[in-house]
């Protein structure tokens, strides 16, 4: 079947689908679909509820690949607005489980050897049930307790065919409204694309837990289970088992002697040690995902879903916390320009004045109300008047700061997880913006520019050869330009090559 007929088709039943939640808004906003929205129209019901949360119910029932659209449009306040984004927060990835036998079929599948062989005892009663896959309790030989993780049936094709809708859509986004293009809706899709492909292939997840178990080993307070690597593949991850209280449950912390100011401490003292000094954190931290054992520490699971930042955004995000924290707007204002996240045609001042706007109201709150989360949530949504393009990183670290601040106000109403990290942070901020720090990032940058300069030759010696044979043509303009400044033509290239010199004496003399 021709792609835009499939995808037309497909377009129509998701549009009924959000008709009958009352949630078509989100086609309109965008202006696509237009004939599949006013047929959808004819099925349309007046829904209960805020819109973000008639959409969520919407994309639940349109299937797994829909609910984790949702979930990344939840990072998109500069999109549908903090309310709509806040509403799909909320969206529950849960679904109902296939049978027990046919998790048993694929884990047989994938080892080539009866679940007797290789369990000493498997449960065929789910205990959860997701978009992608389903974990069921089992016991090895040996007396270990493990928690199977197997991917759903099928599964894979059925994310290809909903992505390839959401590419289509994406494209005719871009295409009929030009102001989107910086919202960059294709590249969105893609980063969800690449993000479901991973979360497809357990191994990755399997992965993802054993770097963030080896980045935290020096935590005692916040453990990550192991992972049982002869008993994972591609559809099969087997980890440690878990026992412990949800970090939710205050009522059963307490009963059990658990002091949740404490457990609040340490949770903040975890998310600061993943973001800023690691820079590899769980992105999914719900109070489903995170349980207090009986010692009182913290244990996490599911690990699907996780974010990088690197030492570059790393410092200037520490940078932008401590200015707001702070009440230093201007300096708040001048990270995004450093950063490069605010073109340097807009006015520094008149941003400050926007980000004074924004804060203010937000850090006037008594102290266990501020959200930093909601703060940067608000700073995103002026996007569109300065031309800042979509930093997704950033999107995907302030979804996981809402879900956090979210837990610690349930486990201590009067505290804030961001006071309690600040002097983590500001230390961490001096200690990787001092003059040591600041000669070691020119040292790698210069080093990672001689790495790259015999590629670079490369490509120059191909061009110029490319060049001479005819197949390639410069534009009118290149020549014209060359023309008339040819004594600046091998600039560039003498440039690089002093610059992998200058590199090449300080990594010596280190």
């Amino acid at each position: 079947m021709n792609r835009s007929i499939r995808n037309i088709t497909r377009l129509f039943s998701i549009a009924r689908i959000l008709a009958r939640h009352d949630a078509l808004m989100v086609l309109e906003r965008l202006e696509v679909g237009g004939p599949a929205v006013l047929f959808a129209r004819l099925f349309s019901r007046r829904g209960e509820g805020r819109p973000g949360q008639r959409l969520a119910l919407a994309l639940q029932e349109a299937g797994p690949s829909f609910i984790k659209l949702g979930q990344a449009l939840s990072t998109r306040s500069d999109l549908l607005g903090e309310e709509f984004s806040s509403d799909l927060a909320q969206l529950q990835d849960k679904i109902p489980p296939f049978p027990g036998d046919e998790a048993r079929a694929i884990i047989e599948a994938e080892f080539g050897k009866p679940v007797d062989e290789l369990f000493a005892d498997f449960n065929d009663t789910p205990v959860a049930a997701a978009s992608i896959a389903q974990v069921h309790f089992a016991v090895t030989h040996d007396g270990r307790e493990v928690a199977v993780k197997v991917l759903r049936p099928k599964i894979e094709e059925a994310f290809g065919r909903d992505v390839d809708l959401m590419f289509w859509v994406a494209e005719l986004v871009q295409a009929a409204r030009p102001e989107y293009r910086r919202l960059r809706p294709v590249e969105m899709v893609r980063t969800l694309a690449r993000s479901i492909e991973l979360e497809m292939d357990l191994r990755f997840e399997a992965a993802a837990a054993a770097e963030l178990k080896e980045n935290l080993a020096d935590v005692d307070s916040f453990i990550i289970p192991a992972i049982d690597w002869r008993l994972t593949g591609h559809k099969v991850m087997t980890i440690e088992r878990v026992h412990g209280i949800r970090i939710d449950d205050i009522a059963a912390l307490r009963a059990a002697g658990h002091d949740t100011n404490d457990l609040l401490e340490k949770s903040a003292g975890a998310f600061f040690l993943q973001v800023f000094r690691d820079g590899f954190f769980h992105a999914d931290m719900h109070p489903g995902n995170m349980f207090v054992r009986d010692d009182g520490n913290l244990i996490a699971v599911d690990f699907g879903i996780m974010g990088r930042l690197d030492t570059r955004t790393r410092r200037h995000l520490g940078e932008l916390l401590v200015a707001f924290l702070t009440r230093d707007f201007r300096r708040a204002a001048e990270v995004h320009f450093e950063a490069g996240w605010i073109p340097a045609d807009q006015s520094v001042d008149t941003f400050t004045q926007a980000c004074r706007s924004i804060a203010e109201p937000i850090l006037d709150l008594p102290q266990h109300e501020i959200s930093i989360a909601r703060l940067l949530g608000q700073l995103f949504s002026i996007t569109k008047t300065f031309n800042m393009e979509t930093q997704p990183q950033l999107l995907l670290l302030q979804k996981t700061m809402l879900t956090a601040e979210g837990t610690g106000r349930k486990l201590n109403p009067e505290a804030n997880m961001w006071l309690m990290a600040k002097p983590m942070i500001e230390g961490w901020v001096i200690e990787h913006l001092g003059p040591e720090a600041r000669m070691l990032e020119a040292v790698g940058d210069m080093t990672e520019a001689v790495r790259l300069l015999p590629r670079l030759l490369g490509n120059l010696d191909k061009g110029a050869a490319e060049l001479a044979a005819g197949r390639l043509r410069l534009h009118p303009e290149t020549i014209r330009a060359l023309k008339g400044e040819n004594r600046f033509i091998f600039g560039p290239v003498s440039l690089v090559m002093a610059a992998g010199l200058i590199a090449g004496i300080l990594v010596l003399a280190l």
